[in-house]
C-alpha cells in the first residue's frame, strides 16, 4: 500500500462506555455469571453498544433473554440517551407478566437512573448490576 502512496485510514480506537461516574452499589449482582435460564423471561441482559456506520455513530440497546438468546426488544439511536432505553423497555414490557424476572446490566448511567429503576420495580423485576465496568455478552 505504501508503494502506491496509499495510507491506511486512522480510526478512533475509543470504545463507547456508558459509565460516567463513581462506582456505586445500585443493585446486587444477582446473576453471578450464571447466565443461563431454565424458562423464558427469567433472566434478561442489556447493554448499549456503539457502532460506526459509514462514519456515523449509532447506538444499539438490545434486551437478550438468557433462556434461548432471543432478542426481546431493541432500539437504535444516534445518541445514547434515556429515551432510547425507555423505548426499548416499552417494547419489552408490552403485555408481558414479568414478575420475578432478573434484569442484568452494567453500571451505565442509564441503569442507575431513578426512572429506570422505578420502571423495573413497578413491573416486579429485580435489577442486577455487574460490578465490573463492562458486561460480557453470552450468546447461546
Amino acid at each position: 500500500m505504501l508503494k502506491l502512496g496509499l495510507k491506511p485510514l486512522k480510526r478512533n480506537k475509543r470504545k463507547y462506555s456508558s459509565y460516567k461516574g463513581t462506582v456505586g452499589k445500585i443493585a446486587d449482582n444477582l446473576i453471578e455469571r450464571d447466565f443461563n435460564a431454565d424458562k423464558p423471561n427469567k433472566k434478561w441482559y442489556t447493554d448499549v453498544t456503539e457502532f460506526n456506520l459509514r462514519g456515523e455513530k449509532i447506538y444499539l440497546s438490545p434486551i437478550l433473554d438468557g433462556f434461548n438468546g432471543e432478542i426481546i426488544s431493541y432500539n437504535t439511536s444516534k445518541s445514547p440517551n434515556l429515551e432510547q432505553i425507555n423505548d426499548m423497555l416499552n417494547k419489552a414490557f408490552d403485555n408481558k407478566d414479568l414478575e420475578g424476572l432478573i434484569f442484568h446490566s452494567d453500571q451505565g448511567w442509564q441503569y442507575q437512573h431513578q426512572s429506570y429503576q422505578q420502571r423495573l420495580k413497578n413491573k416486579g423485576i429485580r435489577q442486577s448490576i455487574c460490578l465490573e465496568k463492562e458486561i460480557v455478552w453470552i450468546m447461546a
